[in-house]
């Protein structure tokens, strides 16, 4: 299994601070927040990671996080040209994903709960042995705004509309999504969008009329956050800071991760530890130490 991560388009809503910056390199408390869509991918045992970005900022999250040999995974990094939407990533990731199966996740997406990772890993298990689609859902207060599952009476699937004026439903598609290989064929046939871009609910579409596409609803004990917007970005910080706070525990510490997932020893967490700055973030790695 592959993992992509999405760390595209302008970041409009948050400018000025992303007229220079990657909106995914802004910090979402203590870290940056791409580390939080990586450390989901690294919780689901996922190691080897393509990063895709602009060309004006691919650079800096190659001098953030470089190969990925620090923390015992692998990392890539590809650029698009322009965002063409999400789908793009399949195309725009073909060679990385090669012949194996992919799981997709924006670089704004915080994700985070007891049982998160049991449930990707589940999908995960799902796509390589059913070969279906697998995509996480969660319920929302304003569905006009997420793309949405309706379901018949019979609870299965009926169809999913995007950002729907009407609807009964509140199960919202979160930024996260797992395909078999097909998923690059299909992405290549998908015909842009009235906004000229390749969408994700084309795919999702797809797998659906084939009846090959499962729907993971997240409920109590997982907290999904878009960061996309100064108060959602603020919210996001909050949240974080309070959950450090009250626990003594990171979230999204990719080191920390690499150091209990076995994929670097104590002497390799030392080095790391060692070219780090003085700072909170260094404490608290000592500490493991």
């Amino acid at each position: 299994m592959k993992g992509i991560i999405l760390a595209g388009g302008h970041g409009s809503r948050l400018y000025p601070s992303t007229s220079v910056l990657s909106k995914q390199l802004l910090p979402v408390y203590d870290k940056p927040m791409i580390y939080y869509p990586l450390s989901v991918l690294m919780l689901s045992k996922i190691k080897e990671i393509l990063i895709i970005s602009s060309g004006e900022h691919i650079s800096l999250y190659e001098k953030l996080l470089g190969d990925g040999s620090s923390i015992g995974i692998e990392i890539s990094y590809k650029i698009q040209k322009s965002p063409r939407g999400l789908a793009d990533a399949f195309i725009v990731g073909e060679k990385f994903i090669k012949n194996d199966q992919v799981c997709l996740i924006l670089g704004d997406n915080l994700i985070y709960g007891d049982g998160l990772s049991r449930a990707i890993i589940d999908g995960i298990n799902s796509t390589i042995n059913e070969d279906i689609a697998n995509i996480f859902s969660f319920k929302v207060k304003d569905p006009e705004n997420y793309g949405i599952i309706e379901y018949d009476n019979n609870g299965h699937i009926k169809q999913i509309v995007e950002k729907p004026i009407k609807t009964n439903s509140r199960s919202a598609i979160i930024g996260l999504y797992i395909y078999p290989n097909d998923v690059i064929n299909i992405a290549k046939k998908v015909k842009p969008s009235n906004r000229g871009e390749i969408e994700i609910s084309s795919i999702n579409q797809y797998y659906l009329d084939q009846k090959r596409i499962k729907v993971n609803e997240f409920g109590r004990g997982i907290t999904w956050l878009d960061t996309g917007s100064p108060e959602s970005l603020h919210e996001a910080s909050s949240f974080i800071n309070t959950i450090e706070k009250n626990n003594s525990l990171k979230i999204a510490c990719i080191e920390e991760i690499a150091y209990n997932l076995n994929y670097i020893n104590e002497k390799q967490l030392k080095l790391i530890i060692d070219k780090l700055k003085e700072s909170n973030y260094k404490k608290y790695l000592q500490e493991l130490l």
